[in-house]
């Protein structure tokens, strides 16, 4: 029985030990301060900003005045008097076909209007002297006609056996050599008028009350990265794409030196009403699938909060968004540290940080 006492008398002098030492221990935690520490960010200041109205688009570019060069008569290709990409004028031959054969019919064919001229000029004075019937002079007349229409039809097959320039242009990549027999269609070369181009671009049918002819446009290509282009809004498409719901529009580029058509073009058309809008500095706007948010710094009994809010934003522009809701001018925004935020989070601004 003593041997039990013992024990029990020396488990309860152990636990005892034990308990003091926790509760001295826990008892110098209550002491200590387990705030979290406040997170350091940078902040700015909402701010109202006028800003011109502008819509973004994209185009190609074209020539104002371009064709695709191909014959209207098959044969072989027997001079080429072109070079390719070279000024060629108006009206200048660029292709011959073999023509042997046309220029024989149109001998023939000479032959035979001198010989109705000449039966025409006799039967027309011996019809004057009553010495034939009308009929004849009638026939006459009609087969003078007649080999007058059949050399113009061999003239004209004689002259698509060549091909002229249209317009005065630069001549593309020549896709034909001499002895090549050619098809109608077949594809010779291109000729582009750089001195006049335009861009095509569509945008969304919605735009269209906002769109007049003469409105500036400013265009970019990837082949001048830091150089503007000017252009000119000429003309809107009489109906909306039934497809994609936009509408087609054309403007004339003003300075076109440097250009090809067929560039890739940016376009900023601005619609000349300016507007008052609420911007602040993209690196404070965190953008998401579920929403566009930012933390909104406000004053607490224990300091300064970030609070996350959700907002609306806008085009942006020079480092600068737009924001249409949620936010009001003067309201003061983290702009740098929010990854290191959470709900409810004490901040410190550094000043150093500046947007």
């Amino acid at each position: 029985m003593r041997a039990y006492l013992i024990v029990i008398a020396l488990l309860l002098a152990i636990f005892g030990s034990i308990a003091g030492f926790l509760f001295q221990k826990y008892a110098s935690y209550g002491n200590n301060d387990f705030s979290t520490a406040a997170v350091t960010i940078g902040a700015t200041t909402a701010r109202m900003e006028l800003r011109q109205t502008e819509l973004e688009a994209v185009g190609s570019i074209r020539a104002a005045r371009g064709v695709e060069l191909s014959t209207e008569e098959r044969g072989e290709i027997i001079a080429i008097d072109f070079s390719s990409g070279n000024l060629v004028q108006a009206g200048d031959l660029l292709i011959t076909l073999n023509d042997k054969v046309e220029q024989a019919s149109r001998e023939r064919q000479v032959a035979n209007l001198k010989l109705a001229r000449l039966l025409y000029d006799r039967d027309k004075r011996l019809v004057g002297q009553k010495s034939i019937p009308e009929s004849q002079y009638d026939r006459s007349k009609a087969d003078l006609e007649s080999a007058i229409a059949q050399l113009a039809e061999i003239e004209a097959r004689l002259e698509n056996k060549r091909i002229h320039a249209p317009f005065s242009g630069t001549t593309g990549i020549t896709q034909v050599k001499v002895g090549d027999y050619v098809e109608p269609g077949t594809p010779i070369t291109t000729l582009q008028d750089l001195s006049e181009l335009e861009v095509d671009f569509t945008l969304p049918a919605r735009h269209y009350p906002e769109l007049e002819i003469g409105q500036k446009i400013k265009l970019q290509v990837a082949a001048f990265p830091d150089k503007n282009f000017k252009a000119i809004l000429q003309a809107l498409d009489s109906q909306v794409d039934a497809g994609t719901r936009s509408i087609l529009l054309r403007a004339t580029i003003q300075n076109s030196e440097g250009l090809l058509p067929g560039m890739f073009a940016r376009l900023v058309i601005n619609l000349g009403k300016p507007e008052q809008i609420v911007a602040l500095p993209d690196t404070a706007v965190t953008y998401s699938l579920h929403g566009n948010t930012i933390y909104v710094i406000e004053q607490t009994p224990d300091g300064l909060s970030a609070t996350s809010r959700v907002v609306e934003t806008g085009e942006s522009r020079g480092g600068r968004v737009a924001i249409l809701s949620g936010l009001d001018a003067g309201e003061r925004v983290v702009s740098a540290g929010q990854n290191k935020l959470f709900r409810g989070a004490m901040v410190e601004i550094d000043e150093s940080i500046r947007f």
